[in-house]
């Protein structure tokens, strides 16, 4: 069945307006669906949580219901979802509850900078996995070297947000696993792209956030309770002391995580499916990822061919995402071209410190990026190639 592209954008208010949105990579739009659960919350009335009052108890029930949804999406525990602002924050948090001095990390280039500097600022000793500037692949081969008896943390992404890369996550994890060292793997980028399995991933923790997936500005980390049970983080005295609230600080923003659930409800059902949402989550994520697979040959091959634009990056396994520039064009020259085109991409390091730095283009301005999501087509793709064509 034809992945159903014409329903799915129907569904974004957002995308009336006449833009091409190939800057998902970096949020994508909101569905009506989402955008009426908000405004549904607010108008309904909450509260904080713990009252007893019936405001308060729909709180409790949003929060609830948001952590099921996560945990759906990436195959882990409704009870070992942490909720927080965004992925950063949470991953700070984490780090420094994790990992010390007298403890190694191993980190990766590839990955964005929230799942490397978090890790480095702890005090550990910090190791480093190397990308091949010119595929942009992380070899597996070199973490059996870099893995020992101290490393307490692996921390890698499940795809490059400017590459695309999808490294071989589940082989590095196996090689953490048997030094007893745990796995962080930054899924951000990854989610939005296709069917997700921590477990399969050997993810210990998972980290994710909403807004790159049709949601609103949330983040999360998902990890195993009885893991979590072991982490004992900085808190107010008087805040709760169970998993996974205490990973939680402050009053959470409730509407927002009623938006959440909707979100995933929404990847569940652009595409007919049967059983339950975890079921129907992978059937529709498996037709977007081809869906998006197949907008993105046109649009990597398209690239390729203009002998003004240099692509970075040739990965075996990676998302809809090209990054690439153009000779004579500066980056930002090239988005502010585009825009005038009515075609939106990002440009800069785009939080890929490392690894443009490994590329050799963070100092002169980093590279154009364009990211094709679920809601994308072919004209997308299409005015994307004519506007660089025109920079030829």
């Amino acid at each position: 069945m034809p992945f159903p592209i014409k329903a799915v954008r129907s569904a974004y208010p957002a995308l009336t307006d006449g833009f091409a949105y190939l800057d998902g990579a970096a949020g994508t739009q909101t569905p009506q669906t989402v955008i009426d659960a908000i405004s549904s919350a607010y108008r309904t009335g909450i509260g904080n949580v713990g009252g007893a009052f019936p405001a308060s108890h729909r709180s409790g029930a949003i929060v609830t219901g948001c952590r099921a949804a996560v945990a759906d999406l990436v195959g882990g525990h409704p009870d070992g979802v942490i909720l927080g602002p965004n992925m950063t924050t949470l991953t700070y948090r984490l780090a420094r509850a994790i990992a010390g001095p007298g403890d190694e990390v191993v980190l990766s280039r590839l990955d964005h900078d929230a799942n490397v500097r978090p890790w480095t600022q702890t005090g550990a000793t910090v190791r480093w996995a190397e990308v091949d500037p010119v595929t942009g692949e992380l070899p597996v081969d070199q973490y059996a070297e870099l893995i020992g008896e101290r490393t307490r943390v692996v921390a890698v992404t499940a795809a490059s947000n400017i590459l695309g890369t999808r490294p071989d996550v589940a082989a590095i994890a196996e090689l953490a696993h048997r030094a007893g060292a745990l796995t962080y793997v930054d899924g951000v980028h990854a989610t939005a792209h296709g069917p997700v399995d921590m477990r399969a991933l050997g993810a210990d923790f998972y980290a994710t956030s909403a807004y790159k997936w049709a949601g609103p500005h949330i983040g999360a980390v998902v990890a195993d309770p009885a893991l979590l049970e072991t982490i004992s983080p900085d808190k107010l005295a008087s805040s709760p002391d169970t998993v996974p609230h205490r990973f939680e600080t402050g009053t959470a923003a409730f509407a927002d995580l009623e938006g959440v659930t909707a979100a995933v409800d929404h990847l569940a059902a652009m595409v007919p499916g049967t059983g339950a949402r975890r079921e129907r989550l992978l059937t529709s994520m498996a037709a977007a990822e081809e869906h998006e697979r197949e907008l993105f040959a046109g649009l990597i091959a398209g690239l390729e061919t203009m002998p003004h634009v240099t692509v970075y990056g040739k990965p075996a396994r990676r998302t809809a995402t090209a990054y690439f520039n153009v000779a004579g064009h500066t980056p930002r020259q090239v988005a502010a071209h585009l825009a005038g085109l009515g075609v939106n991409v990002w440009n800069g390091h785009n939080y890929a410190w490392e690894l443009t730095g490994a590329l050799g283009i963070r100092d002169s301005g980093g590279a154009v990026r364009a990211g094709l999501v679920h809601y994308n087509d072919a004209s997308d793709v299409d005015r994307l190639l004519e506007g660089v064509a025109r920079l030829g």
